[in-house]
């Protein structure tokens, strides 16, 4: 490959592959660079830093989950208690997936994550305002009962009150038996505290 043929998007899959490799601690810049058959310098022409390049992935994983996410939010067409439901269990689904599916990457995502508080900051914005909207729509529908608060300080609450299902904090616990049902259950009291009287 030349450096000519190189792009961003090719760096951050190779660094993917580098992670879930080598783990964080012991992958550089040089093993990406070697993988992709170029010099660690133009990698350093796309991403200035290490740190630079590690927050491009760890915005990136979290772009993949918003934007899965997001049909949800925008398909105003349905019922918003069912897209509330449906977002709320996408979340927990792609968090058990990807922890059970790939738990090097998931714990190296661990490690990043906390490096990069505010790309997860904005990402939690970014997943509160999704939650927003459905439940915005949901009042707009008659559906649900208007908030005394906002729709972001309801959505807040909604997200925080599932945390539990997506934090990573909680992976060890997404493969117990009777996750499914205490998941269920937190998500009726959810959707029934919304719902109009």
């Amino acid at each position: 490959m030349t450096p000519e043929a190189l792009t961003p998007e090719r760096i951050l899959e190779a660094t993917e592959d580098v992670l879930r490799r080598y783990g964080p601690a012991k992958a550089t810049v040089v093993d990406v660079a070697r993988v992709l058959g170029v010099s660690h310098g133009s990698v350093y022409r796309h991403f200035r830093t290490k740190a630079a390049l590690r927050e491009a992935v760890t915005q990136r994983w979290l772009d993949r989950s918003e934007t899965e996410l997001a049909r949800f939010a925008d398909d105003r067409a349905g019922s918003a208690t069912a897209r509330l439901d449906d977002w709320l269990a996408a979340l927990f689904s792609a968090k058990r997936h990807k922890a059970g599916g790939d738990p090097e990457l998931f714990a190296t995502f661990d490690v990043l994550a906390e490096e990069n508080s505010g790309v997860v900051d904005s990402h939690i914005e970014a997943l509160t305002a999704q939650l927003a909207r459905i439940i915005e729509d949901g009042c707009d529908q008659g559906e649900f009962t208007p908030p005394t608060t906002d729709f972001t300080t309801t959505a807040r609450a909604v997200f925080q009150a599932t945390g539990r299902f997506h934090d990573p904090a909680y992976a060890t616990e997404w493969s117990r038996p009777g996750i499914e049902d205490d998941f269920a259950a937190v998500r009726n009291l959810l959707l029934s505290g919304l719902r109009t009287r």
